[in-house]
């Protein structure tokens, strides 16, 4: 029986096995959170607080903390969470893009990943499903 090499085939790790670094994109992913916070640009709209589902994604080299099962050696995903969820006390902002901003801000200097990126979901438009805004930060 003959074996075929692929032309393109080339020598190197198994993908996931190490290699190149460059080329890891460990993350961390919070998907969907649903929070209250008060946002809009009319006053009455930041009156009280609205519903909002903020996906955050935090990439790191997860490496070390794979191979020593210790979370110290990761981003505490509870601890961004519980911080997501306290974050609109006291506040309010006119514009879903400056909170996505302020989020990415406070996780990457709080939490420590290589970058994030926060998607923020909000429910204003009755013919739309949500408006959002995406945006990536990086240390």
């Amino acid at each position: 029986m003959e074996v075929t090499k692929w032309p393109d085939a080339r020598p190197g790790p198994a993908p996931g096995a190490g290699g190149c670094g460059y080329l890891q994109m460990d993350k961390i992913i919070i998907s969907d959170l649903e929070v209250f916070y008060r946002v809009g640009v009319p006053d009455e709209e930041r009156a009280k607080p609205q519903r909002f589902l903020v996906t955050v994604e935090m990439t790191r080299d997860l490496t070390t903390a794979a191979a020593s099962d210790d979370l110290t050696k990761t981003i505490d995903y509870d601890a961004v969470t519980r911080r997501l969820l306290r974050f609109g006390e006291h506040r309010s902002w006119k514009l879903i893009e400056k909170l996505a901003a302020d989020i990415a801000e406070i996780v990457l200097v709080e939490f420590g990943p290589d970058s994030v990126s926060v998607a923020v979901k909000k429910f204003v438009i009755p013919e739309a499903r949500y408006v959002a805004v995406h945006l990536t930060r990086t240390a």
